[in-house]
């Protein structure tokens, strides 16, 4: 495949951003101020690494506006890591898969797929599935009935899409994630045992969501499990039964959200945040990593700790912890004192009362 090249004027147009040099510079990636060669655009995001640029043999820089001229060809962003994350995107090509369906591809007549969907080997397509125009299933992926994916998505290898549900155009899932596994729902009788719930719902998954390997978003036990548009979700995560997840969400590796949970928009968990079941927490909360959200969050907090509190009383508690070995001594010091003044004071009685009895006498 012929590798992709962009003079850094007809970057400028693509990202919407100014440039400064030479226009007809050929750029064919995207690098590190570090390691990036003369035909590869890199980055300054932060001030601090000023001074790596001056030694950089990048072909062309992405920079603020506050930077001065740099010796070389410029964009100029007010969000330099934003612009190059779309730059990246340009010269970006998924792992070839050639539109079509693969000899050992499994894909039940009732079942539809665009003509330019690629279908990679022994990918199984069940009855009344639709699989979108652009989208790309690489290979040992299962596609259960009912199930509708939407254009251009990215589907890796070893992925589970399970009865009726549905993602919408642009989603990637990686590999070993299952979408659409039973809910972990169950009622007990008078004695302990357990019977299952069924799970009848679904899992809807809107445009532009990305999840990592090795997740697990349950169905509903009646509805549906949503996570809206845009969220992205790191690896290892589990979500159970019933969840929404709002639009332009952030969530971090090992996070587990219990049944029922609604989280409001742009909200970001942390990594091995857990939140107890049938919570609300509010748009733009963003919760610390390890913490644990046993309570339902307003709107715009910040939270961490376990359990999770707001992150300027936690940070309090934290220094009066880091102060309790010092605390300690100091108590066993007054501790000391105090015996010390209770044995002279009753000294002092007692040689007080032996003297008023000999007056006495």
């Amino acid at each position: 495949m012929e590798k992709r090249s962009y003079r850094l004027s007809d970057l400028s147009r693509l990202l919407d951003v100014p440039f400064k040099g030479d226009g007809t510079v050929v750029i064919d990636g995207v690098g590190p101020l570090e390691t990036a060669g003369p035909t590869q655009l890199s980055f300054l995001a932060n001030p601090k690494y000023r001074p790596k640029l001056d030694s950089s043999r990048a072909g062309a820089v992405i920079v603020d506006p506050s930077v001065e001229d740099v010796g070389r060809p410029m964009l100029i962003s007010s969000n330099p890591y934003w612009t190059m994350a779309k730059a990246a995107q340009l010269f970006y090509e998924p792992p070839p898969l050639a539109p079509g369906i693969h000899p050992t591809a499994v894909v039940s007549p009732e079942a539809s797929v665009a003509p330019d969907a690629a279908l990679g080997p022994w990918v199984y397509v069940g009855p009344g599935a639709s699989i979108g125009s652009g989208s790309r299933l690489y290979g040992l992926i299962y596609v259960g009935r009912g199930v509708r994916l939407g254009r251009d998505c990215l589907i890796y290898p070893h992925v589970s899409l399970l009865d009726g549900c549905r993602l919408g155009d642009r989603v990637i899932v990686h590999s070993g994630t299952v979408i659409g596994s039973d809910g972990f729902g169950f009622a007990q009788d008078a004695q302990g045992r357990s019977t299952k719930i069924p799970q009848t719902g679904i899992v809807q998954i809107d445009d532009d969501v990305e999840i990592g390997a090795n997740c697990t978003v349950d169905r509903a036990t009646f509805g549906k499990t949503w996570i809206q548009e845009g969220v992205k979700i790191d690896n290892l995560v589990q979500i159970a039964h019933n969840v929404t997840i709002g639009r332009h969400s952030i969530i971090v590796a090992q996070v587990g959200i219990a049944g029922s949970v609604t989280l409001g928009s742009h909200v970001v968990l942390g990594g091995q945040v857990g939140i107890a079941g049938h919570l609300t927490v509010g748009d733009r909360v963003r919760i610390a990593a390890k913490s644990a959200i046993s309570h339902s969050v307003e709107p715009g907090q910040d939270l961490m700790g376990v359990p999770a509190m707001p992150q300027k009383q936690w940070m309090r508690h934290y220094a009066a912890w880091l102060r309790l070995p010092r605390w300690q001594q100091e108590v066993a010091a007054l501790k000391e004192r105090v015996r010390h003044l209770e044995e002279t004071l009753a000294r002092t009685q007692t040689s007080t009362e032996d003297e008023s009895h000999g007056n006495e006498c």
